[in-house]
């Protein structure tokens, strides 16, 4: 069987990693994360539609997991993802995804998916809609601190979207950063590698953070950053976890996603509960100013949240319309008659 609609709903559609990446070479990559980004920024213009709740977490001393969930009324979506840094030196990913969506009115499932691609793909689309709206205008270079496995989606999302033409890595691990500009190579970029994350942010009008360390860390002093950069904080994502120092938050005009959840898990957290923060569907709407001068400095303190993975999930069943990159699974059992489950069960006796 191979429909969206099976006739009784028993067949979910499910979307493997192998089948994501199919689906993203089909469409390709700059133009998905277009297509993405403007499924965001729909969503985000419906935002008060949304049930929205911080992220149910459960921390350990090796990471985090959690659950993301969100609906429209309509749709429901939600993501089960994890964060564990450590697991990098057992060869193993940072992060790692899956999601589903739901029929509001019957509880069925309709589409499971693989998430850690399109996590990746979510952030780095949702990182550059905000830079549209905030970052300085006509920026070309962009400084990339942190090369892993977010590094690349962020620089080809920002070319996509914003027009970026210059790409300046920085990682600790300089292996990080090789790795990043070999995969950048021949996608129409000027790439320079940088032995200091001062060096990378001469001249960069965006400056995006995305370290993966589970720490307070100063990723960048106060004196590193000049006026009238925008700035996209997206490594810090949990308690205990940062990336700038505090005297650069006290001085940028700071927009966030859902100010409860950020107050917990993102950069802010070091300042006091009631500090002032705008929130980004706010801007996109129109209901907030975004970048108001040219010496102002933007941040985004980017958590991620639940309504940017129902958009990318979203974005993805509407493709399987015309792309079969699916498999049936067979997740929900359909009896013949909906009260004789046990029935059921006692047919397929072998």
């Amino acid at each position: 069987m191979n429909s969206l609609a099976p006739s009784r709903l028993a067949y979910v559609p499910f979307v493997s990693v192998s089948n994501m990446m199919k689906l993203v070479h089909h469409i390709g990559v700059e133009q998905f994360l277009i297509d993405l980004s403007k499924y965001i920024e729909d969503d985000f213009k419906r935002w008060e539609r949304f049930d929205k709740t911080p992220r149910v977490a459960s921390h350990s001393i090796d990471g985090v997991i959690e659950l993301m969930p969100t609906s429209d009324g309509e749709i429901y979506g939600f993501k089960y993802v994890n964060g564990h840094p450590a697991n990098i030196k057992n060869g193993l990913q940072t992060v790692t995804a899956f999601g589903l969506l739901a029929d509001v009115a019957s509880g069925y499932p309709v589409m499971l998916s693989e998430m850690t691609i399109l996590t990746a793909l979510r952030t780095a689309a949702t990182s550059a809609m905000v830079a549209k709206h905030l970052a300085p205008k006509k920026a070309t270079t962009l400084a990339i601190i942190g090369n892993g496995a977010q590094s690349e989606f962020q620089a080809l999302a920002m070319k996509a979207i914003c027009g970026i033409t210059h790409i300046r890595l920085y990682d600790i691990d300089a292996a990080a950063t090789n790795k990043c500009a070999t995969n950048l190579e021949n996608k129409g970029l000027h790439i320079t590698r940088c032995t200091t994350p001062e060096s990378a942010i001469q001249g960069a009008e965006i400056i995006t953070t995305c370290t993966a360390d589970k720490q307070y860390a100063t990723i960048l002093t106060d004196n590193m950053v000049g006026a009238g950069v925008h700035i996209n904080a997206i490594g810090g994502d949990c308690p205990g976890k940062t990336e700038l120092h505090r005297d650069i938050l006290l001085r940028s005009e700071i927009f966030v996603e859902y100010p409860p959840q950020t107050r917990i898990e993102g950069d802010i957290q070091q300042l006091d509960p009631d500090h002032p923060v705008t929130e980004i569907w706010q801007v996109i709407t129109g209901q907030a100013a975004g970048r108001t001068s040219d010496r102002q400095i933007t941040l985004f303190d980017g958590v991620g949240f639940a309504i940017e993975d129902f958009s990318a999930l979203r974005y993805v069943r509407d493709q399987l319309k015309t792309h079969a990159f699916f498999d049936d699974l067979d997740m929900v059992a359909d009896p013949n008659e909906s009260r004789d489950l046990f029935g059921m069960l006692e047919r397929a006796k072998p």
